[in-house]
């Protein structure tokens, strides 16, 4: 990295700060530095980054292009821009507390997420990370080659769906949510994913969206699913991330699961969300 960089790894081979960035937008060199480190490190963080809507669009094309977000409405200012928002007054459950990939419903899911904190309660208010490579890695050569092959089906149903999670919200959301039929399409994508930069494979479910595996008798599919659940959540896989204003964090959603944590009922949370397209699971 140049010399105006510092790197300093969080969690080994998965999450790293890059401090000292000199002005990104004005410097592809950087983005390229910054895609070669995101390849060794799925989760980045960015400290001091102080852009406004229009500039935080600019700096994430640089990353690729802009993923499809169903379901959400976005920020007015920009189509590509989502306001992950809880106000200090809410009652619906928090928006991404349950483990997930985003959006791995789709045909071809989001590359990668960025997210930019904007306005932070004072207590709780994490986000949670589990690296999928490193639970893939610690499996059994056997029960590894008993995933090889194996599919399964991912939905938005249980959370945007009629009688989803969100079909339920009150009006104190204040993120604006829209259910809709069209969550119940699902798409079938391999259990076990081979990044298509690192080379590197990795675990491709999650609590949120993975329904059910394919061709298996539904009741053992589950088993498998909540065997796989759990082993991909255990604390050797962990990295809980503490936010600070301006702080950006870009993560790759073909190795990486996440989920917001609450603890800051009473206060507001602010926080721009980007997601760049992706390729279909293979």
């Amino acid at each position: 990295m140049p010399n105006t960089f510092t790197v300093k790894p969080l969690a080994p081979r998965f999450v790293a700060e890059v401090s000292g960035l000199p002005e990104i937008n004005a410097n592809p060199s950087v983005i390229d530095e910054l895609k070669q480190l995101w390849v060794q490190y799925p989760v980045l963080v960015l400290p001091n980054q102080h852009h406004c809507i229009d500039g935080f669009v600019r700096f994430a094309r640089q990353f690729g292009d802009f993923g499809d977000d169903p379901f959400i409405r976005p920020v007015t200012a920009s189509k590509h821009v989502v306001e992950v928002r809880r106000d200090a007054d809410e009652s619906t459950p928090i928006f991404g507390a349950s483990w997930h990939s985003d959006w791995s419903f789709q045909r071809a899911p989001p590359s990668a997420t960025l997210l930019l904190a904007k306005e932070l309660p004072p207590i709780g208010g994490d986000t949670i990370f589990a690296d999928c490579y490193a639970a893939y890695d610690a499996l059994p050569q056997e029960f590894k080659a008993s995933l090889d092959g194996l599919s399964a089906s991912h939905s938005a149903a249980p959370s945007y769906g009629p009688d989803g999670l969100f079909a339920d919200d009150d009006e104190s959301r204040s993120m604006q949510i829209i259910v809709s039929e069209s969550a119940r399409e699902c798409q079938s994508h391999p259990i076990v994913r081979t990044h298509p930069e690192s080379g590197r494979r990795g675990l491709f479910i999650n609590h949120v969206y993975t329904l059910a595996v394919d061709g298996m008798d539904q009741s053992a599919g589950r088993a498998l699913l909540r065997k796989l659940f759990a082993h991909m959540t255990r604390e050797e896989f962990i990295y809980s991330h503490k936010w600070r204003t301006n702080m950006l964090v870009l993560w790759d959603n073909r190795c990486v699961l996440h989920h917001a944590d609450g603890g800051y009922e009473g206060h507001q949370r602010i926080m721009h969300r980007v997601t760049l397209a992706g390729e279909r699971p293979h």
